[in-house]
């Protein structure tokens, strides 16, 4: 069995008022850490929308200026067009950043649209977490992850793509030592990363119990996550060498 790995991808997709809107083109299952419409769900569509990078400070930040993010992201998606249980997220990273793989085998596939910064790095257990606010630098630092499949994923599978594709993510920020904005070690995120696992409706797809790195479609998400990570990464440097 062969694996494909190529950029482009067929999942729907455009960027309107500085915001990434991903078309399922029908009803899916979704799991998200997203502000807006995050758990267990079922959506149409996902939003990843760039807000303003809030400006270093000293001290408490203040409140950012759109309020609630899932009540902000709900009335920004009736202004495109959508549906208001269309899954939100947020983030500083311009969407010109955007990275997209897709990597198939047989009737198996799997895209990944992110969006990367890491200048809000941190490493799992750090302490205390607030100690970050004091060095952070204002500029864009995190990575969101969209992750859609043609699998029919169980409940315990969607959340080993989770797992899967956080040690990827981790494995990608650690090859290039990206250390912790607090200077302490290696980081293993950032702060504010989200990820989104999109599976079709149960009865459509081929069905998966399992979604660890031992499987197919563990190695699928490993390697659309590596790709779009890594690339990511290479799009941020070039980013703040432009606009330091």
């Amino acid at each position: 069995m062969t694996m494909r790995l190529r950029s482009p991808v067929q999942t729907r997709f455009w960027i309107a008022q500085n915001t990434l809107v991903v078309d399922f083109g029908g009803r899916r299952r979704v799991l998200s850490s997203a502000p807006q419409g995050g758990g267990l769900t079922t959506a149409t569509h996902i939003l990843n929308h760039q807000v303003e990078s809030a400006p270093a400070v000293h001290g408490p930040r203040p409140a950012p200026v759109w309020g609630s993010p899932s009540r902000y992201l709900r009335k920004l998606a009736l202004a495109l067009g959508l549906d208001t249980d269309t899954i939100g997220l947020m983030t500083a990273v311009p969407m010109k950043q955007l990275v997209t793989a897709r990597a198939s085998s047989g009737n198996l596939w799997v895209e990944c649209f992110a969006t990367v910064g890491v200048t809000n790095a941190v490493r799992a257990g750090e302490w205390p977490p607030q100690a970050r606010r004091r060095h952070g630098s204002g500029k864009p630092g995190t990575i969101n992850l969209i992750l859609v499949t043609s699998a029919s994923l169980s409940h315990a599978a969607m959340v080993g793509v989770v797992q899967v594709a956080t040690e990827a993510k981790t494995g990608v920020l650690r090859d290039h030592a990206v250390p912790s904005s607090i200077g302490t070690s290696d980081a293993t995120g950032t702060g504010t990363d989200a990820v989104v696992i999109a599976s079709p409706m149960h009865g459509h797809g081929p069905p998966h119990r399992y979604s660890g790195t031992h499987t197919v479609i563990g190695a699928l998400i490993g390697r659309v996550v590596a790709h779009c990570v890594s690339h990511g990464l290479a799009k941020a440097r070039k980013w703040h060498e432009m606009y330091p």
